[in-house]
């Protein structure tokens, strides 16, 4: 019999992004608790902790709050640590770390000696239980993550490993690769829908398209992968399995869509294409756990400057992550592509137009004042996501349904070079 227990629960996410998560844990049933700046708070059942991992997009990580308690000095912080049971999470070989310390107004702000007292407290709790004076830690490693603010410790173990926005399916992302989970917040902060065309003219390694296939075709992004927790005593792999199989019905393969993406370097466009192929047999052996042998369609890609593109359907979506200038020597080149990328505007003029960068000069060069700025902080970069979403006539265009043949198959493995400019259908 499995037995359901509720559970509080810490996703991580990018600064900026908090909302957009918080919608997606709704999405998956769970309850929300709360939020602070890159964390969301919530309530779950024991299989929150693996479906978590498996559906959320936006999520960089998934952690189980393991204690939460007032800590103004160090033996208040050893003592709320040693008082949970961590025989009943770790294994007795358990390698732990305390990877990060997080501090903000607190009594408690050094972050060497938090580390220090809270592996340490972890260690003798375990230590006094198996009646082991010292632990092997020859197995797999196990992560802890601390947040005390305002003297109020939160204690978590991470259930993810590797950051979520690591999918499985990117075998090379070249230079400066767009995490998957900030492509998909991405989409989620345009509405985008799957009926409507969506191009990326700076694709890379393809990441904005694929993600935005898998969301067209409801994949779960984290099917190609595993997680820290199946290296934990509390997993299920009966019951995580059946979640996958569960996960499994959900895709679409009966949708249709026109999803594509270009770009100037021909080595580019083969990884992009190359990392499309893995994630969509990633969805297909996910389908085969279910006895079907379906198959989701591609995104599209091809090797085109952003200058030759013109728009093959009247309205449609423009969004990309094009190169911001971070090296020494890059910042005029990239100010001279923002000026040319005010083309856009005038190629695909009833689409609407998302571009993150973190180049400060950006509305200035392309010309154009963004509808809606999104500041978006993932890592130690901090990003603006600028939305165009067309004028009010426009918008009631589309809201009157006027524009492209959507029940029309798309041609999507050849592109279309008429009148000078680039056109796929």
């Amino acid at each position: 019999m499995y037995t359901v227990r509720m559970n509080n629960l810490v996703a991580l996410c990018a600064v900026g992004a908090e909302k957009i998560l918080g919608n997606e844990i709704k999405l998956l049933g769970y309850k929300l608790a709360g939020n602070a700046p890159g964390r969301v708070f919530f309530t779950g059942d024991d299989d929150a902790l693996f479906r978590a991992n498996l559906c959320l997009r936006t999520a960089d990580r998934v952690y189980l709050e393991m204690a939460r308690y007032h800590a103004e000095d160090f033996d208040q912080l050893f003592d709320g640590v040693y008082s949970v049971a961590w025989q009943d999470f770790l294994k007795k070989d358990s390698k732990v770390v305390v990877d990060k310390v997080r501090t903000y107004k607190s009594r408690l702000n050094s972050e060497h000696a938090v580390q220090g007292i809270v592996q340490k407290a972890i260690y003798k709790k375990l230590g006094d239980v198996w009646r082991m004076s010292s632990l092997p830690e020859s197995g797999e490693q196990s992560d802890i993550r601390v947040f005390i603010t305002e003297d109020e410790a939160q204690i978590c173990l991470d259930l993810s490993g590797l950051p979520l926005h690591k999918r499985g399916y990117r075998t090379d992302g070249g230079v400066a690769p767009l995490r998957g989970t900030t492509a998909s917040v991405m989409l989620q902060l345009m509405l985008w829908r799957r009926k409507t065309p969506l191009h990326d003219p700076f694709c890379g390694s393809g990441t904005l398209p694929i993600e935005a296939c898998l969301y067209a075709h409801n994949v779960a992004p984290g099917f190609g992968r595993r997680f820290a927790i199946e290296n934990l005593p509390i997993f299920n792999a009966n019951r995580a399995h059946e979640i996958k199989c569960a996960e499994a019905e959900k895709i679409r393969t009966d949708v249709e869509c026109r999803i594509t993406g270009t770009d100037i370097d021909p080595s580019a466009i083969q990884r992009a294409r190359t990392n499309a192929e893995h994630a969509c047999v990633m969805a297909g052996r996910a389908l085969q756990m279910i006895g079907s042998d379906a198959r989701i369609e591609r995104p599209d890609f091809d090797v085109s400057d952003f200058k030759d593109l013109h728009a093959p359907y009247e309205n449609g979506l423009i969004i990309c992550n094009p190169p911001y200038g971070e090296r020494l020597g890059e910042e005029e080149q990239a100010k001279q592509l923002y000026r040319d990328m005010a083309s856009l505007f005038t190629d695909f003029p009833n689409w609407e137009i998302g571009v993150i960068t973190s180049n400060k000069h950006f509305q200035e060069c392309i010309a154009h004042y963004a509808t809606t700025l999104k500041d978006l902080k993932a890592g130690n970069l901090d990003t603006t996501f600028y939305m165009y979403n067309g004028t009010e006539k426009e918008k009631k265009g589309r809201a009157e349904g006027k524009g492209g043949d959507w029940n029309r198959k798309p041609n999507r493995s050849k592109f279309n070079s008429n009148r000078g400019k680039k056109e796929w259908r």
